[in-house]
Formats: C-alpha cells, structure tokens, sequence
C-alpha cells in the first residue's frame, strides 16, 4: 500500500497553491476535508452521561466551553447515543420497554422530556441556535441504518414511494444495541432515506455527525451512502465513523469519505487501554491526513460516571503522569480531541491540559507525525514544525511492573470467551506447602480491564476437611474496575455464568489479584471460573484468563524515572540546538549530540526542538 500520509499531505500542498484537491477526496467530494482542516476538538456527553444526558446538561457543558476553552479553538458540543428515548437507563440500554421519538417519516427526534426546547416538532434546532449564538458548534450521535420501529411500522421514506419496510435486512444488526436494521443499498428508497435524515439534521443546523456501528465491521455501502446524503444536504457536516477499530486495509476509503474514523473500541480512564494506544497510534500515523484524522477516541479526563456506562462518579482513574501522556500522545499523534469529562466539574489541573497553547499547537499544526522508536516500553514519536522548521518531540516511559509468565502459575484456565462452552472451565490445582495463595485474572491478550470474571464455588482442602474460599478474608484485593465482592458479582447481581447461578464464589473484573494468606495443611484448591453472564451482555471484551499462584507473581518494580536517551541526528538536526518543554514553558538551554530527558513511569514530555542557525 502506498504511504497514504505521504500522498494527502502532497495534494495538500497542491491545495494550497492551485485550489485542487486531493485525488482520494474527489471520488466522494469536492470539499468537505476542507470543514475539518484541523482535528476537530469539542465535548461528548458519552463519557459522564451516557445515553440520559439531558438538554440543561448539554447546555452547561457549553457554556463552560465558550467561557474557557473556546479562546483556545475548543468548538464542538456533541449529544451521544440514544437521544430520542425518553426513558433510557445508565449502565446499559433500556431496550425492555423505550420510549420512542419518531417522526413520520421514520427518523428519531430528541425526546421532549430531555430536550424540552425540542418540543413541536422543534428537533435540535432550539439547542443548535443556543449553541450557534455562543460561537460554538452542535453535533449528534446516529446509529447506522433505519429503526426498527420504522420498519415495523411501515413508515414512508420522504422523497420516495418506498417505506422503511422496503430498504432494510436484519444482516449486520449491531448485536451490542437493536434499535436499527441495516439499510440495503441499491434498493429504491435506501438512498433516500440517509438523504431524508441529512436534510432533517441540516435544517436543525447540526455541524458534526458521529455515526456508530459503521466501521467495525465496515460497512462501506453504508458510508458510501451517509456520504452522499451529507453533500446533498447544503450543510458543512464533520463525519465521525465508530466505534473502532476501522479495519485498516479501509483507510484510503474512509478518508475519502470522513472526516474522523475510530481507531479502538470504547476508550476509558484505563492504564492499560492508554498503553495500548502506543501500538495503535503508530499502526495508524501514516493515515493522518488534511480533513481526514484517525481518531483514538475521546478523552477520559475530569469528572466521568455521572449516569455512564462504565464505572460510577468520579474523577478520572488515570494519575496526573498518565493524563500528561494521553494529551502528549493525541497531540502528536493529531487525533481528534473530545473531552468525555463533566466540563463544569473541571479542576485547575484538568483545565490546564486543555488550554496550553504549545501542545494544542502540535495537535493542530504539525506534520510527518511518526514513532521514532520504541525500546521495550521507553518510547519517542517526532514531529515537525512546517512554518520554522523545527521538530517536536513526545517521550514516554510506559514500564510497568511486569506479573510473571502463565508458565509459572500452578493453574491457568487458559483464554475463556464468549465462545467457550458454558463460559466457564473447571479448576483444579495442587497447592501443597503453600502459605499464600494468589488468584489472578488478565485480560486475555484484548487490553479490556473491566470484563466481569467470576471464581466460582472454590473450596480449600486437607483430603479430610473443605473449606469455602470465600468464607476466607482476602489479604488484598484489587481489580481492573470497582471493587472485589465475595458472593456476588461485580455489578452487584448474584453469581451467574453461562445461565448456571452459584451461591457462592468471588466477583472481580479483568486484570485482578486477590491475595490469601492460607492456614497450613490445605493441599488443593477446587472450583470453577468463569466470565460472569453481565460481563458477556458488553459489547466489548469479553476474554479472560484466570491463574492461581503460590508464590509471588511479580518481577521487580521498574525505576521511578527513567532516561530516554534521543539522537538529535534522528530528528534531522546537526549541531547544537535549543530545547523548550512545551507542558512547562520552560526553555532547557542547548543539547548537542543527543537529548535525554528523564521520564517518569506511566509519564510524558512534550519539547520544540529548535537548531541554532549561526549568522
């Protein structure tokens, strides 16, 4: 495949001199790379309200924005999933009885009770104006295809013969979430249909769209289609596809076609989601292009949880270290940004990762955005400055204390999925002579930390007496998510695996360690594990690996900080050079040779790296 970076920032450059645009554009459309030059950076309610946010919420978050972000070239106002129900749930969907917001014509409206100024037929335009008179942007989240309830209905398509029952297949239904059939393209109506949802949002005065559904799997029809009906529509709309991760052998067509696509699941204040961004991000850097932005997802920071998905209130997981090394790696790596916190919620801290010109500056401006080099897990990415010539450079030092390998457990059930039979495996181990005792869950290779796992029924044993493992007081405990539980799960519900329901056992999540100090004498340890029936209904994750051990499972803590050592040669610079800390505003002095800062675990630094040209 041919450096697709390389080729649109080429006819970028075309762009700028003779009006032309990029090859790859002109099969979609003349323009619209044009309406997102930069990464697009606003807020998502997703994060801290998940499908309940409510019109005065919206509202807040904007004004927040227009007080203090929007000087810094913050824009974009987005109401996530689902704002046509006017009785969903938090931590999940209602899809036992919604309350439907339907037009005649069988496209959802906001549902009054939430959006109040919506009301008459208003739609999101009351909300649109509100946010437009403010100098800020509004932007909605879709579901791919035409409602189900449309289709049951027979609702007529506008500007067509057809109904919504003519256009649809039940092929390709989101499993996670059924409120939508796929729209079959080439049938009569299909096509008008998207058109009919572009005009809607158009006359709303919607700026941004965020399609979910649509790039895993990729349903390129689909796209190809949402993509004529937005320039049909006469609005500058921003296409966002999601979730993630966009098949990568689709690059060069979805950014002929959006203006964003996803690059991972659903991100969240998870350290080992964040580290898994370093590989993604360099998979996807030779893709970013002018309007055309691979997007790692929203951001995690501030107050999250208020009625989400994922997690209860609070402030974002991640340390200050780790929040410092998501804005350094986004900017670098120039994904979109959109901040999934509370806004009002904000603390100094927080607003000033937002604000700093400097690193908003890389995110915005820069180019040849690449990972230098990654040595274990002390990493650098490198870009340039096109307007002065000088490079910016990201550190990362992501080491972590590393658990020992599966070989040295006493037991491991091995990866356990949605496919596994019963979603359990029996276990079965000998604990001879050992005093502690500790159970382990990982991930299972998906880098999701917050999947439902389950020991089940484990019981001690001398060969006379069993014990209930369980009816023990753990040593320690900690888990991915929340808390461990004995006895229940960790969503609060009974012990279920694969329909079965056990009275008794532990409930943790992925990436857990529970650790015993066991009486003498007990010589095997009996039970079952499994992935908990809550943690199989998620429309992520889903595999578990579980491991006993009678020793400690931990190599040696990393240092604190570390060195990364960078050749300046690798940058393209010779001689001595000035280097500024852009997260401080700091200016370093002069290097030669090579540049190595120390880096603190799980942190970042974000430098210009300036050649001192001699008169």
């Amino acid at each position: 495949m041919p450096n697709f970076r390389k080729l649109l920032a080429l006819a970028a450059g075309v762009l700028l001199t003779t009006g032309a645009l990029p090859a790859v554009a002109q099969r979609a459309t003349p323009d619209f790379h044009q309406w997102a030059a930069t990464p697009p950076m606003g807020w998502n309610s997703w994060d801290c309200y998940g499908p309940t946010v409510t019109e005065a919420e919206v509202k807040a978050n904007a004004d927040y924005m227009a007080r203090n972000l929007k000087s810094s070239g913050w824009e974009y106002v987005v109401v996530d999933i689902r704002w046509y129900v006017g009785n969903d749930t938090a931590h999940g969907y209602n899809e036992k009885d919604p309350a439907w917001n339907i037009d005649q014509y069988g496209r959802f409206v906001p549902a009054p009770n939430r959006f109040p100024s919506a009301a008459g037929g208003k739609g999101f335009k009351p909300l649109a104006d509100y946010l437009h008179a403010k100098g800020l942007k509004f932007g909605i989240h879709i579901m791919r295809g035409v409602p189900v309830v449309a289709v049951q209905r027979k609702l007529p398509i506008l500007g067509s013969k057809a109904t919504a029952a003519d256009i649809y297949s039940k092929e390709g239904q989101a499993g996670w979430l059924r409120d939508m059939y796929t729209v079959v393209a080439g049938r009569p109506g299909a096509q008008e249909y998207y058109n009919s949802l572009f005009k809607l949002y158009a006359g709303w005065g919607v700026d941004f769209v965020k399609v979910d559904d649509l790039s895993l799997p990729y349903h390129k029809a689909e796209v190809e289609m949402i993509r004529r009906a937005i320039d049909k529509s006469g609005r500058k709309i921003v296409l966002s596809t999601s979730p993630g991760e966009t098949p990568i052998a689709e690059a060069r067509h979805v950014a002929a076609h959006a203006n964003m696509w996803r690059t991972v699941g659903d991100f969240w204040d998870s350290w080992e989601q964040l580290k898994e961004h370093f590989e993604v991000c360099n998979r996807w850097a030779p893709y970013i292009g002018p309007g055309a932005f691979p997007d790692a997802d929203m951001l995690p920071l501030g107050r999250l949880g208020i009625r989400a998905e994922r997690g209860e209130d609070r402030m974002t997981r991640f340390t200050r270290d780790e929040q410092y090394t998501l804005m350094t790696l986004w900017s670098i790596f120039r994904s979109p940004l959109m901040f999934g916190g509370d806004l009002p919620s904000n603390d100094a801290f927080t607003l000033s990762l937002l604000t700093n010109s400097d690193v908003l500056a890389v995110n915005r401006s820069s180019t040849r955005n690449r990972q230098l080099f990654r040595r274990n897990d002390l990493i650098a990415w490198a870009a340039d400055d096109p307007k002065t010539g000088d490079k910016f450079l990201a550190v990362f030092n992501a080491q972590d204390q590393e658990l020992l390998p599966e070989t040295e457990a006493v037991w491991a059930s091995g990866p356990i999925t949605r496919q596994t039979p019963g979603h359990r495996e029996e276990l079965k181990a000998n604990i001879g002579g050992a005093r502690q005792l500790y159970l382990n869950v990982r991930d299972g290779g998906d880098d999701i930390a917050w999947d439902h796992a389950d020991w089940l029924n484990i019981t001690l044993s001398d060969g006379q007496k069993t014990v209930l493992l369980s009816s023990l007081p753990w040593q320690k405990a900690t888990a991915g998510w929340g808390q461990v539980v004995a006895n229940k799960s960790v969503s609060g519900g009974g012990l279920v695996v694969g329909g079965k329901a056990y009275a008794s056992g532990i409930g943790t999540h992925a990436n857990s360690m529970i650790t015993y100090e066991l009486p003498a004498g007990f010589t095997h340890l009996a039970g079952e594990v499994g992935l908990d029936q809550a943690g199989a209904a998620q429309n992520t994750g889903g595999t578990l690996n579980f491991l006993v051990f009678t020793k400690n499972p931990y190599r040696p803590m990393p240092a604190d900080s570390s060195r990364v050592a960078v050749a300046l040669q690798s940058l393209g610079l010779k001689g001595a050079c000035t280097v500024r800390d852009l997260w401080t505003g700091k200016n370093l002095g002069q290097v030669t040779g090579e540049f190595a800062p120390y880096i603190r675990r799980h942190g970042a630094g974000l430098y210009r790296i300036s050649a001192i040209k001699n008169n």
